[in-house]
Order: structure tokens, then sequence, then C-alpha cells
């Protein structure tokens, strides 16, 4: 997707962002079939077929546009999109959340079994560095800077974040959590990555530490409020509009901003981080008018 999108609609950017990022894993199907051959690979590109948002890949190339990025960052945003769908094949395992729905097809464990989605999601970290490694040279990026960028994904993807996350929220199943203890597991299972998201575009821009650290927090402060709204919508729609199974948090018993603050509380404390989150934009000088329309849509979406 080139810099040169000026329109403030983040509607349009999003789908623009959505069609680039489509483009650029498309790409790389050939070579996950070649280096995955079978039902892996199958799995892999199926995963990554699926009608997402992609609103973590459009988040990097909205800080990247307005950090005054130069060149195609589709691919790099790409990779951040790899690493999430890996998260989703692992996250509706049965031995996770045991879904069988996701963006409105069955999950891929559903399609290909356990032991092939299991396998699937695995193969994508090292599938995500090299994509990296691949839009970084695209770039122009230097080496280190292509590990710096590989070394803030897969450590919002590790134990410190996403992988930490989803363990902290198979343990709190059935437990009384307080607000505290609730956000804590909502930093690090979602907002860790989308932290990452917006970092990662700060970063591929040639951002200075300050703002490229500002730009990080409004990533996690825009991650709680995405948080914080998917637990409201899992009560509030129906599982056609979400794409996946609604009503299962309930039914597993687990901690969400509905259970701990109520339906109304919570929506107001999406508000709140909403406006925390803009403050950090401020904060990081990229205050545009497309990423406070994306952090506009994480409150106000309805799946």
């Amino acid at each position: 997707m080139s810099p040169a999108i000026s329109t403030s609609d983040a509607s349009t950017f999003l789908a623009e962002a959505r069609a680039a990022v489509n483009a650029a894993l498309a790409a790389w199907f050939p070579s996950i079939h070649r280096d995955h051959p079978g039902h892996v690979g199958d799995a892999i590109v199926y995963a990554l077929e699926g009608p997402g948002k992609r609103l973590r890949p459009a988040l990097t190339l909205a800080v990247y546009q307005a950090a005054d990025g130069a060149g195609d960052a589709a691919e790099l945003a790409a990779a951040v999109e790899v690493v999430h769908t890996y998260s989703l094949i692992h996250d509706d395992l049965p031995c996770m959340d045991d879904d069988e729905l996701r963006r409105g097809r069955p999950t891929a464990h559903r399609a290909f079994g356990v032991e092939v989605a299991t396998d699937a999601g695995f193969r994508m970290v090292p599938l995500a560095a090299r994509i990296i490694a691949s839009g970084g040279a695209r770039l122009g990026l230097d080496p280190r800077r292509q590990g710096d960028i590989a070394g803030v994904l897969l450590a919002a993807a590790g134990a410190g974040g996403m992988i930490g996350g989803q363990m902290l929220d198979l343990d709190a199943e059935g437990a009384a959590l307080d607000r505290r203890e609730l956000f804590a597991v909502h930093a690090a299972k979602t907002g860790a990555m989308i932290g990452a998201s917006a970092e990662i575009g700060a970063l591929t821009a040639g951002v200075e530490p300050g703002r490229t650290a500002a730009a990080r927090a409004f990533g996690r402060e825009l991650g709680l409020a995405f948080q914080i709204l998917d637990d409201v919508l899992d009560v509030a729609e129906s599982s056609e509009r979400l794409g996946k199974t609604a009503g299962k948090d309930a039914r597993q018993r687990k901690a969400t901003s509905v259970s701990v603050l109520g339906e109304a509380a919570a929506r107001v404390e999406a508000e709140e981080r909403l406006a925390s989150a803009i403050a950090q934009l401020r904060a990081a000088r990229l205050d545009s008018h497309v990423l406070r329309g994306l952090a506009r849509f994480v409150v106000d979406r309805r799946s």
C-alpha cells in the first residue's frame, strides 16, 4: 500500500490496508505450499485466507504513514497478521478455548484436525520472521532494524505477552478476579500484540525511541479497549455477526470485563481506554485522522 493514501476516512483506510495485506500474504502462498507440503501448508493458507478485519496490520501501516514512512510496508504488516492468525489457530484448539467457528468458517482444527492445526500454528512463527526479512529488505532496512522489528513482534507473542496472557486467561476460568487482575490478563493477551503492531509501524519508519514508546503505549491502551469490547460483544451480539461462537465466555466461566465490571461499566472503561490511547498518540506526535478513526472503530464495532 502506497504511503500516498491521504484519506481521513478510517473505514476506507482499513479496507485498503486489508487489500494490501491480503495481497502480500497471497504472494507467500506458493512458498508456504512448497515449504510445508500436504495438509499443514493447506491449513496455514486456509487460516490466512480467513476474512479477518486485519486491524493489527492496518495499525502498523497507519502509524508508518503518520510517521512519514516512505515505501510499501504491506509485507511487514503482513508478518503481524501471520503471528496474530497463529494465535487464533491455537486459541481455538480444544485444549484452549475449544471453538468451532472463526471468521465465519470452521476453525483450523475442525477443518484439518487438531494435530495438523497445532503444527501449522507453530510453523507460522518462523514464517513471520521470514516475511519480516523480505519486507525489511524491500524497504531497504538494515539487518539490525529488521531484527528489532522481529524482536518486538515475537516478544509480544511470547510468555510475556500473548502466550502468557492466554495461560492467565485459562487459569482464571471460574476464578473471581478483581479489576487489576483482569486488566493484567487483558494487557498480556491482547494489549501486547496491538501495542507491538503500532510500535512496528514506528520502528519501520525510523521514529526516535521516545515517540516509538508512545506509539507502543497507544497500541497497548487500544488493545485493552479492544478486549473489553470483545467481552461485551460476546454477550451482546450473535454468532452470525461475530463470526465466532457467542456466549462462550459465560459458559466457560471466564473472567471478563462484563463479569467483573458489568456491561455498562465495561463500555465506560472502553471509552476511557480510548481517551488514554489518543493521549498517547499526541505524545508520539502521530495524531492522524486515520489513527483516531481506527481507534474509534475499535470501540464502536459490533463484531
